[in-house]
C-alpha cells in the first residue's frame, strides 16, 4: 500500500498555489470586479456537481436565519475579493498580500465587540506589533504617491471584509457552501458598475481559469480540508507563507523588488500575527485543560 501523504505537506502545497493569486491578478488586463466574478463563477461551476450530490440535504434543512447569514457572509466575501484584487492594481504585491493577511487583528476586534471575547496582554501586544508593521509599510508607500496608499487601503479593506465573513460564519453551518451566493453578489456588483463580463480574449480567460483552479480549488479549498486533519493553528500559521512566496514570485517572475521599508514592515506584520496565533493556541489549550479538570471535580 502507498504511504499516506502527511496532511501538513498538502496544506503547504495549498499555500504554494494560493501565492500565485496576486501574480495572476497583476498580469491580467481585465477589471478587478470581472476578475473576481469569473474566479468565483468558474469555481462555482466546477463545484456545482459535488454540491448538488452532497449538499442538497443541507439546503433543504437550512433555516431562514442560516440562509440570511450565508447571504450576508457571501456579500462580505465578495467585497473581500473585489477590494483585495483592486489593491494589486495600485500597490506592490508585497504590501497587498501582507496587509490583507492582517485579518486576525480585525477578527479579534470583532470578537470583542460582537461576542465580548477578551484577549490576553500578550495577544494584544502581538496585534499591536502587526499594526505597527502595517504603519511602517504605509509610511514607506506614502513617498510613492497617493495611488499606492489607496492600494494599501484597499488591501486593509480586504482584511476587514474577510474578517467579517469569518465572524458571521461562526453562526452558519459548517461545510455549507456560500460560493454561489458570493458569485451572485459579485455578478450584481459588476452589472451595477457596468463592468464588462464578456469579450475577453483567450489569454484573460486562461488567467480566470487558473485563478479558479490553481488558487481557489487547489489553494483555499485545501485550507478548508486541512482544518479537518490538523490543528487550526498550523493552517493559520502556514497561510502566513503566502505573502513571503508571493514576494519571491513577484521578484522572479515580474522583476518587482520590494523596498527595504516594505520588507521591514512585512516582517513585523508576519511576526506579530505569528506570535498572536501561537499565543491564542496556547491559551485555548490551557483553557481546555482547566475545563477538563473542573469537570472531573
Amino acid at each position: 500500500m502507498p504511504k499516506k501523504i502527511n496532511p501538513k505537506i498538502i496544506i503547504l502545497i495549498g499555500v504554494f498555489f494560493t501565492s500565485f493569486s496576486s501574480i495572476l491578478t497583476r498580469v491580467s488586463e481585465a477589471p478587478s470586479l470581472a476578475i473576481a466574478t469569473y474566479r468565483l463563477g468558474i469555481t462555482s461551476l466546477l463545484l456545482a456537481p459535488v454540491f448538488f450530490i452532497k449538499h442538497i440535504p443541507e439546503m433543504k434543512g437550512m433555516d431562514r436565519k442560516t440562509f440570511i447569514l450565508c447571504i450576508i457572509s457571501g456579500i462580505f466575501l465578495a467585497l473581500h475579493f473585489a477590494s483585495w484584487i483592486s489593491s494589486i492594481r495600485y500597490t506592490s504585491i508585497t504590501s497587498s498580500t501582507v496587509l490583507v493577511n492582517t485579518q486576525p487583528v480585525f477578527v479579534v476586534l470583532g470578537s470583542y465587540l460582537i461576542y465580548r471575547e477578551k484577549s490576553s496582554f500578550r495577544s494584544i501586544a502581538s496585534i499591536l506589533a502587526a499594526i505597527v508593521g502595517s504603519v511602517i509599510i504605509s509610511l514607506g508607500d506614502s513617498s510613492m504617491g497617493s495611488n499606492v496608499l489607496y492600494g494599501d487601503f484597499l488591501a486593509v479593506v480586504g482584511a476587514v471584509t474577510v474578517a467579517a465573513y469569518m465572524l458571521i460564519g461562526r453562526y452558519a453551518r459548517k461545510n455549507l457552501s456560500v460560493t454561489g451566493y458570493t458569485f451572485i453578489t459579485l455578478l450584481f456588483m459588476s452589472l451595477a458598475t457596468s463592468t464588462p463580463l464578456t469579450g475577453y480574449p483567450p489569454r484573460e480567460l486562461a488567467i480566470f481559469l487558473a485563478l479558479a483552479v490553481v488558487c481557489t480549488l487547489l489553494g483555499h479549498s485545501i485550507f478548508n480540508w486541512g482544518l479537518g486533519h490538523v490543528k487550526p493553528t498550523f493552517v493559520s500559521t502556514a497561510i502566513l507563507g503566502e505573502p513571503v512566496l508571493a514576494t519571491i514570485f513577484a521578484i522572479v517572475l515580474l522583476g518587482e523588488v520590494p523596498t527595504l521599508t516594505r520588507l521591514i514592515g512585512g516582517l513585523v506584520v508576519v511576526s506579530g500575527i505569528y506570535s498572536f496565533i501561537l499565543t491564542e493556541a496556547a491559551e485555548s489549550k490551557e483553557n481546555s485543560k482547566q475545563q477538563a479538570a473542573g469537570s472531573k471535580q
